[in-house]
């Protein structure tokens, strides 16, 4: 396809894995993924795991920015502020969640293991765990791409349903002319933005994370469905580092 009109349309960051995120100016890419993205977990003491919204579907309700010095903010949905870790914190997203919790950052971190339903329909299918990888709590790749055409291709198809770019949670949403997952093609090819580089390396994989409700999202299954039916369960792309850099919204963004 052409390079004419890519441009980046929104930037986000997730400090605290599965709560909401926050949408900036301008992202910092460094060499394992975004500055300051997924590099802290809320631990569940019964059982070792990182808790994702999968399993726990109230961290949607809550989000999560960085402050000055790089410490980890949390507003609880009471409008309750946690800044960093410690006893306060856990203390109180324990009480929020109704079981002993810590938060702990990926970097210092040996528990990476986290799970999904066999079913991204059922939550009371199988869970099975996988291990993210070490020093960010990822699920896969550091980067997810993701582009205006694939969202409105799948509005297309489930029009009655909310493909609002929040429920797909992408660090750089693209935007792209036209319908459809147009960014499949751009896999092991040269995204440049600003002054950073990134390759598409492979197709997402999806799970009930994106039927969720969050605040003005209602749960939708439908949207899973959609995707399992149309484009094998998958959307955007997961990427990689290549020449960190700063990119920002607005940026023209050239594929090799």
């Amino acid at each position: 396809m052409s390079n004419d009109g890519l441009r980046i349309a929104q930037l986000w960051r997730y400090p605290v894995k599965s709560l909401l995120g926050e949408r900036l100016p301008t992202l910092r890419l460094v060499d394992d993924g975004v500055e300051g993205d997924r590099m802290w977990g809320i631990q569940d003491h019964s059982d070792g795991r990182i808790l994702t919204a999968r399993r726990e579907p109230r961290l949607l309700f809550a989000s999560s920015r960085l402050a000055a010095g790089d410490v980890p903010v949390i507003t609880l949905p009471d409008g309750q502020e946690l800044a960093g870790t410690g006893p306060l914190t856990d203390a109180a997203l324990s009480a929020w969640l109704a079981k002993p919790v810590t938060l702990v950052a990926a970097a210092e971190s040996d528990a990476s293991r986290a799970e999904y339903f066999a079913d991204a329909t059922d939550d009371s299918s199988k869970a099975i765990e996988w291990t993210m990888p070490k020093g960010r709590f990822v699920d896969g790749f550091p980067v997810l791409v993701m582009t205006t055409a694939g969202l409105r291709g799948g509005a297309a198809v489930h029009s009655s349903g909310a493909w609002d770019v929040r429920r797909f949670r992408p660090n750089i949403l693209i935007q792209v002319d036209g319908e459809g997952w147009v960014e499949d093609a751009w896999a092991d090819r040269q995204l440049r933005a600003g002054s950073s580089q990134l390759i598409p390396r492979k197709r997402c994989i999806r799970c009930t994370m994106v039927t969720r409700a969050q605040p003005g999202l209602e749960r939708d299954v439908d949207i899973y469905k959609t995707l399992h039916r149309t484009h094998g369960g998958e959307a955007g792309m997961w990427s990689q580092v290549v020449q960190p850099g700063v990119l920002s919204e607005g940026d023209s963004v050239q594929l090799a």
